[in-house]
């Protein structure tokens, strides 16, 4: 049976690929699948058991239900500003990663360039391949906070580029962006004619300053593909359901590839979402507080312990180094997990650039947390 050589010479997702690992181990605390250790908030698990006694178990538009894409114009509207024609400018999407995927299916030509910021969350890179574009990954450094410089973004654009990835706060990183920084990126994108992809899926879980919508910025409403949904705020990973915004040109093309994959997304999702943009900002506000107090500590006992890591702005996660452990990303993590018993993901999962790194999400609780941190001092006291 033929296999297509692109996804024969793809690797598989480092994420996934350490944490089946995990699967099947006693005793292991997991620092590393991005997931939420809350789950879903009864009132919107309650309006999706609802749903389905009620009888809404049918396909939707493909666009997502009506009722949903007001709200979420709405949403839009009170929080940011923005305007957004629920009749075609929203498209209700399977997870922020089809969104993504869609918006490069829809734009990207064989050997068109899109920019890749690193360290980058994994689908990222292959989705740009698979389309058969090319994605250039633009490298970012622990001594910039993780954050794009102006000049080097300028820099790598030239005539093939027609997109960049744009995902703060950041995952792995946890890097966010002021106003300022975000229109220096801005002015970059208007001068070399590029649309910008921006992946804002954490943005509720902004702790240092506000966050900025990028398609709020003068000039960017027009060429920006806004990308946001329920699974880390809400909690709401397994619900898979999020939402794509931007000008109905593009929206027109993203659905058209929609409707022959994907369908539509699950009535049963959509209505527990609407739900969620109701009433679930107390919700929200709760959580984030207690990611805050777990990332306080967890940074503390991480540089603590001599592994350097700037304090991240925003999602839940950490990207300490361990360089001075004097072992490669993925011999820590291998070893880690082998005489510790802690999870956590190697550096090199989100790009060559993460060589030195390790990814550790403290979507876990505070004592898994506590406990881990005993453990990884003690893996280090070996050295």
């Amino acid at each position: 049976m033929k296999i297509s050589s692109k996804v024969l010479n793809m690797a598989p997702s480092g994420i996934r690929a350490f944490f089946d690992l995990v699967i099947g181990m006693k005793d292991v605390i997991s620092l590393g699948v991005g997931e939420p250790d809350f789950v879903t908030p009864w009132h919107i698990r309650e309006s999706g058991i609802y749903a389905v006694e009620k009888g809404y178990t049918s396909y939707t538009s493909n666009k997502g239900l009506m009722e949903l894409r007001k709200a979420i114009s709405k949403f839009l509207k009170n929080k940011h500003g923005l305007d957004y024609d629920p009749e075609d400018e929203i498209l209700i999407t399977v997870g922020v990663s089809e969104g993504y995927d869609l918006a490069i299916r829809a734009m990207v030509e064989r050997g068109d360039k899109v920019i890749v910021p690193e360290p980058y969350y994994v689908a990222y890179g292959p989705i740009v391949d698979l389309s058969g574009g090319k994605a250039v990954y633009l490298r970012t450094k622990a001594e910039d906070g993780f954050k794009l410089r102006p000049e080097d973004l300028l820099a790598t654009c030239d005539k093939g580029t027609i997109a960049m990835v744009l995902n703060y706060p950041n995952n792995p990183t946890g890097a966010a962006y002021t106003r300022k920084e975000l229109l220096a990126i801005a002015d970059i994108a208007k001068k070399k004619d590029i649309t910008v992809i921006s992946d804002e899926v954490y943005e509720d879980l902004t702790y240092d300053g506000k966050h900025t919508a990028f398609p709020t910025l003068p000039g960017m409403r027009e060429r920006t593909i806004y990308l946001n949904g329920f699974s880390k705020a809400y909690a709401m990973t397994g619900w898979r359901i999020a939402y794509a915004a931007g000008p109905k040109e593009i929206i027109a093309a993203m659905t058209k590839v929609h409707q022959y994959t994907m369908l539509c997304a699950s009535i049963i999702s959509q209505m527990a979402a609407m739900e969620a943009m109701r009433n679930g900002g107390r919700a929200v506000a709760e959580m984030t507080r207690e990611y805050r107090r777990r990332r306080e500590y967890l940074i503390s006992r991480l540089n603590e312990m001599g592994l350097s890591c700037h304090k991240p702005e925003g999602a839940f996660y950490a990207f300490p180094s361990i360089k001075s452990s004097g072992l490669s990303s993925m011999d820590f993590a291998h070893r880690l997990l082998k005489e510790e018993k802690v999870a956590v993901v190697p550096g090199t999962a989100f790009g060559a650039s993460g060589e030195g790194y390790v990814r550790m999400c403290y979507a876990a609780s505070f004592d898994n947390i506590r406990e881990a941190m005993s453990r990884i001092e003690r893996f280090l006291c070996r050295m």
